[in-house]
């Protein structure tokens, strides 16, 4: 008999194709996902060498549209709405009054309004958010999470794995998003990287979702696990809610200084975020460790400097395949950010040393020049 435990755990809508891949299953954020397909070697080197495909649909999917829909938004958020194109997708961040963050997400600008795309820990929280303004003017929340599957493909390949779905709707600039026809549904695509490889979202209604997944097999893409997907998104430097930021953290404390706008009008919290730009920088921020060989950290551990004073925590921590060494995320004083600062820090095998590194530890193919 099932306890209310596995009761409570939700399953994803491919959870039967992924058991027929050969998926081994783990509990992320109170949900069943794949940890791997058996190899985590190979999961991880399709990503960094080919192309890798990944079930994303754990996290929310909120549209937003009406004709007040660009005012509200601005209203919530640390971007600039009024500047995002259709079929065009920016970072933000839904901050509260002390300018800190209970959300951070992309917003795409589709022919009828907004997607917003946020992480499963902050998925209620943005809904909402946004849902007290529905009856303050013409702006509606359509929730699509439980109707639509998102898989991403990542890595060097992914344009040319992705051509064969899309056709000549994957030649998309980075942050471009389009919205066509696949097998007479709906499908969104959005040019976004979660492993700092090339990368494609792939959004369609759940009953073309198995079909979308075997095809996007067929076309190149290693199915590919939350394990994998772990030490890429460490090594890319992405952080996540509840492990790397939270909402004891300021917005610009956490390296996504690509989702402010300072031009803007009001929102909520831009005093505070204001404030703390003109006076010059922040008192911590989230920064890379790189450790001389490979070391087992607790997240929170507390970072030292050389001298013995403490200067920041570990948030995140993984054995780096592409550098042979464990890397981490931490929050560390404004004063030893300067890449190359050595620090210390405790791991299971007692006191071990690290440089300061600045982020993305591993710059991959989103990177590459004239991409």
């Amino acid at each position: 008999m099932s306890s209310m435990r596995e009761q409570e755990v939700k399953r994803l809508a491919l959870d039967e194709v992924h058991s027929l891949y050969g998926a081994r299953f783990r509990e992320e954020d109170g949900w069943r996902v794949p940890a791997t397909y058996g190899d985590i070697e190979s999961e991880y080197a399709s990503v960094r060498n080919r192309a890798g495909l990944i079930d994303l649909s754990l996290r929310g999917r909120i549209r937003v549209t009406g004709s007040e829909a660009v005012l509200f938004l601005n209203g919530l958020v640390t971007n600039d709405m009024k500047t995002l194109d259709e079929n065009r997708w920016m970072r933000a961040v839904f901050p509260n009054v002390q300018g800190r963050i209970l959300a951070a997400v992309r917003i795409a600008r589709t022919t009828d309004g907004f997607l917003i795309d946020t992480e499963n820990a902050t998925h209620d929280r943005v809904l909402k958010t946004i849902e007290r303004f529905t009856l303050a003017g013409d702006f509606k929340v359509t929730d699509l999470s439980d109707s639509t599957t998102m898989l991403t493909v990542q890595g060097k390949a992914a344009k040319e794995v992705v051509e064969q779905i899309a056709g000549e709707a994957s030649a998309l600039d980075q942050n471009g998003a389009r919205e066509i026809q696949w097998r007479d549904q709906p499908l969104t695509l959005m040019r976004v990287t979660h492993t700092a490889e090339d990368g494609f979202d792939l959004i369609v209604p759940t009953e073309n979702a198995t079909a979308l997944w075997d095809t996007l097999v067929e076309a190149g893409a290693h199915p590919t696990g939350y394990d994998a997907l772990e030490k890429l998104r460490i090594e890319a430097g992405v952080p996540r809610f509840g492990r790397d930021m939270d909402e004891t953290n300021v917005v610009t404390e956490t390296n996504l200084d690509d989702a402010i706008s300072y031009t803007k009008g009001c929102y909520l919290g831009q005093e505070i975020i204001v404030r703390i730009k003109h006076r010059g920088h922040v008192a911590k921020k989230l920064t890379g460790l790189a450790f001389d060989n490979e070391v087992t950290l607790e997240p929170g551990a507390t970072v030292q400097s050389d001298t013995g004073a403490d200067v920041g925590r570990i948030t995140s921590a993984t054995f780096s395949p592409a550098l042979r060494r464990t890397v981490a995320l931490a929050y560390i004083k404004y004063e030893f950010l300067t890449a190359g600062t050595r620090v210390k820090t405790n791991s299971s095998a007692g006191q071990v040393n690290a440089t300061v590194s600045e982020l993305p530890f591993v710059r991959g193919s989103w990177y590459d020049e004239g991409k």
